[in-house]
């Protein structure tokens, strides 16, 4: 970079001619090789890696499949023990569940998302390597534990009290516990970057009814990420206590109850089946009308179908507990509920077929998947519908006719548009173009055996076998059908195989393709194949949904140059942010670079894990303050620091650096983030209120243990402080700055003392942890504000040396508005900890 001259460029002074910007560009933008490859936050370089890494697992969960058919092919086999074939079970589920399905999908977004809304990166890059990182660890950690014959065994669902150390005594539960929690960071970490990706850096003119229908299917899984993960991340948090520390959460004699962990699996679980189907229809959605070769029938109506679809499954997680005993007005609700999401999924079936007959198919090799996707979703669509009865719920749950539906949705729904987007992306990944006749073999290979494996067994379901179980006698009518499924199920294998040998052999050996080999319609199609670090070296105005196909030289004037941000004197890595719904330009987005501490922070995560598997806590309370030093190391180089920004200086006519602005995408990152926040904490408030109300056992004492002048002072304390935090951030609005170092350092010492109040309130409580679950969910309350309030406190003490350095104040307003959001939701959620946790049990009482 140090070539390069720091002088801002008029836009469109190409002097040096498309060649040299390309060079110029690359010098900025490209990728290290060698060691330092690990400090690569390029997200071409991490979608491909997070995909690679999902096949790896995917093979590993394959592996196991064909272990578990092995095993039932036959009656009364002893090819596994029972306790090596719990382990496979639960392993294959959360294999495929947690490190191949949505990985893999949100690696597939994080690779095609800024190429298809004409941007250069996603908008916080070193989040996404963070993700990748805490993705490939926690996956290692959890895989590993099949190599110890340490698995887990209670299923990948982990019912307690199957998971609890009673049933589960060993480490299997804490490898599964601790293993998701830090995959789920990655997952999170994905959802909130490409939520705010999609509304904040489309380019210019891609107004939000203009976005490509991939986006939008993304948006909502992003979304629906944000929200449906953070139950189970508190469940798993919950049931690591009670293993590790004696909590008795889900104990009915502590006054807990082990269907709490239930409800907050499937709050989790349920979404999770549309979290994983909503990209695949973004698939579809995408490659229907490319191949129809027109426009898809009814843009707003699958918008419309999307949408519906995310929030509806919030309401059905209910679905998977028809047998617990619930009442018959919640089972009909949800009976209902479960059966009304056939209509959005519905409309968008239709849709598709409707755009297949008004167009002209081509019957390429990815559309042979998604005829294969539409046969066998469809199917499982109707079996759901079947399961939403609970009336046929009750005869048919836990035997293998649940297990096939799950196959028909999950698979069907999920892996073959996966493979048809494979097919279809794969000359933009490599320049070269798959193999016709390998890949049918493959289809028609896959998709026999899937039917073959699968359909059987509704009928195995239906004839009385449950699932969960490791053999079963002769004579009980499920011999041949378990014989024809095993032997299908390697058929399939075989077609996964021959695709991957596919996908493997084209880089080598494909034919070159042409560029736009499709004659898609979207913005990837613009780039070189494969494509650059940058992705564009110009960004242009985009007004259409269709833009090749409305603007077939797009893709050469955009590589001359002869549209926006076509300057990389200055040394920075820009793009545009714009306006969420309209798409105007508001400011320039400059990205951080390359960096290490993604990586260091994941690997001290990486050793907390690991030291509270082997119950080093000593050791893990060093991992985490080295954890997070490391990630205050990384906020340091934000904003209008010499490595975020090597310069301010901007082309006449150009909007500012979004770091001098009050409206930069930190402050959508941290407003999404604190929704996934807020869902973790409504998940407490619910197990708090369920316990309360539904626990046989509940044990809650006639006075409160806790402070509630304490609390009430702790609360007033940090009020002070967000007030003061507001004036200051409305001083900045106004460009004024006199005294925000000494307003900054001020707010820090009211939160460090809000802490110290509450800590005293907790330490003077004296709780019962292990002995009640009343007194141990006041525990996770109070913790939970202390670790707000300590880091708000961290936060504003560093805002104020950050002013000292220059790099805030009123030149570079923004991150003290980006601080302020954490003290109001802090404010906001302490003061409801008091209401429920202090204040209702005085008033309603035990």
């Amino acid at each position: 970079m140090t070539t390069i001259s720091r002088e801002a460029t008029p836009e469109g002074d190409n002097i040096k001619g498309p060649h040299q910007l390309h060079s110029d560009l690359h010098e900025i933008w490209g990728n290290p090789r060698g060691l330092q490859a690990l400090t690569i936050v390029n997200h071409t370089t991490l979608g491909l890696r997070f995909m690679v890494t999902g096949m790896v697992f995917f093979l590993i969960g394959g592996l196991l499949a064909m272990l578990v058919r092995t095993q039932l092919a036959l009656p009364d086999q002893d090819f596994m023990s029972p306790d090596i074939y719990n382990q496979v079970t639960t392993m294959h589920g959360t294999v495929m569940m947690f490190l191949f399905a949505i990985p893999m999908l949100e690696g597939l977004a994080i690779y095609m998302i800024p190429k298809m809304i004409g941007a250069r990166d996603l908008v916080c890059p070193r989040l996404t390597s963070l993700g990748y990182w805490c993705y490939l660890f926690g996956g290692i950690i959890l895989s590993f534990s099949l190599v110890l014959e340490m698995a887990p065994d209670s299923g990948w669902f982990m019912y307690t009290p199957l998971s609890s150390s009673e049933y589960s005594p060993g480490l299997g539960s804490d490898f599964w516990l601790l293993g998701i929690t830090f995959v789920e960071i990655s997952a999170l970490s994905a959802g909130v970057e490409l939520v705010v990706s999609i509304l904040r850096t489309r380019t210019q003119g891609m107004a939000l009814h203009k976005m490509p229908l991939f986006a939008w299917y993304i948006l909502a899984m992003a979304l629906m990420i944000v929200v449906g993960f953070p139950p189970l991340i508190l469940g798993s948090i919950l049931l690591e206590l009670e293993r590790a520390v004696g909590m008795p959460f889900f104990e009915v004699a502590g006054g807990g109850d082990p269907i709490l962990w239930q409800h907050l699996f499937w709050l989790f679980g349920h979404p999770e089946v549309y979290i994983i189907f909503l990209p695949a229809a973004g698939i579809v959605s995408t490659l229907i009308p490319v191949f129809a070769g027109r426009p898809i029938v009814g843009y707003g109506w699958v918008v419309f179908a999307i949408a519906v679809t995310g929030f509806i499954s919030f309401g059905l997680w209910v679905h998977h507990m028809f047998t617990v005993g619930i009442p018959q007005l919640a089972q009909a609700f949800f009976s209902a509920a479960s059966m009304l999401v056939a209509v959005p999924t519905a409309i968008q079936v239709f849709v598709w077929l409707a755009t297949l007959w008004l167009g002209k198919p081509k019957m390429k090799l990815p559309m042979l998947w998604i005829m294969g996707f539409l046969i066998i979703f469809v199917c499982g669509g109707l079996t759901g519908v079947m399961l939403a009865l609970v009336p046929f719920n009750w005869q048919v749950h836990d035997t293998h006719f649940v297990v096939a539906h799950m196959h028909y949705v999950l698979v069907g729904g999920m892996f073959f548009p996966l493979i048809a987007g494979l097919y279809y992306w794969l000359p933009l990944f490599s320049g070269r173009m798959p193999s016709e006749t390998l890949g049918k073999w493959g289809f028609w290979l896959t998709f026999l055996g899937f039917n073959g494996t699968f359909l059987i067994m509704h009928w195995t379901g239906l004839l009385g076998m449950p699932r969960r179980v490791y053999s079963y006698e002769t004579g009980m009518g499920w011999d041949i059908f378990n014989l024809l499924s095993s032997m299908s199920s390697f058929i399939m294998s075989a077609g996964i195989a021959m695709v991957l040998l596919d996908f493997a052999l084209h880089f080598r050996f494909g034919k070159p393709a042409k560029h736009n080999p499709w004659n898609a319609d979207t913005l990837e199609w613009a780039n070189n194949m494969p494509p650059s670090a940058y992705n564009f070296v110009s960004l242009p105005n985009v007004e259409t949904r269709h833009p090749l196909w409305d603007n077939p030289d797009l893709p050469r004037t955009m590589a001359e140059g002869q549209h926006s941000l076509a300057v990389a004197t200055h040394g920075r890595r820009e793009m545009w942010g714009t306006d969420p719904i309209t798409g105007k330009v508001r400011e320039i987005i400059h990205l951080p670079g390359n960096s290490w501490w993604p990586l260091f922070a994941a690997m001290a995560l990486a050793v907390v894990c690991i030291s509270l598997l082997t119950r080093l806590y000593p050791l893990a309370g060093i991992a985490v303050i080295i954890a997070g030093l490391f990630l205050l190391r990384w906020s340091w180089e934000n904003g209008s620091h010499p490595k975020a920004a090597p310069d301010a200086e901007v082309a006449p006519g150009d909007p500012p650096l979004h770091s001098r602005t009050m409206d930069g995408p930190g402050l959508w990152a941290m407003s999404i983030t604190l929704i996934a926040n807020g869902s973790f904490f409504l998940s407490y408030l619910f197990g708090w209120f369920y316990l309360w109300t539904v626990s046989p056992e509940w044990r809650m004492p006639e006075t409160s243990p806790l402070s509630l002048v304490g609390l009430i002072l702790a609360g007033v304390v940090l009020a002070a402080g967000a007030a003061i935090l507001e004036k200051l951030v409305r001083g900045l609005r106004q460009g004024k700055d006199a005294g925000l170092a000494v307003g900054m350092y001020s707010i820090s010492a009211l939160g460090f003392v809000q802490v110290a109040i509450t800590l005293w309130v907790l330490l003077s409580a004296d709780l019962a942890v292990t002995e009640t679950a009343h007194d141990a969910i006041i525990m996770v309350g109070l913790a939970y504000a202390l670790l707000h309030g300590g880091l708000g406190a961290v936060l504003v003490l560093l805002q104020g040396l950050r002013v000292g350095y220059g790099y805030v104040g009123a030149h570079a307003p923004f991150e003290p508005a980006v601080v302020a959001q954490w003290w109001r939701y802090n404010l906001v959620t302490f003061w409801i900890l008091v209401g429920a946790l202090a204040v209702l049990p005085r008033v309603i009482g035990s």
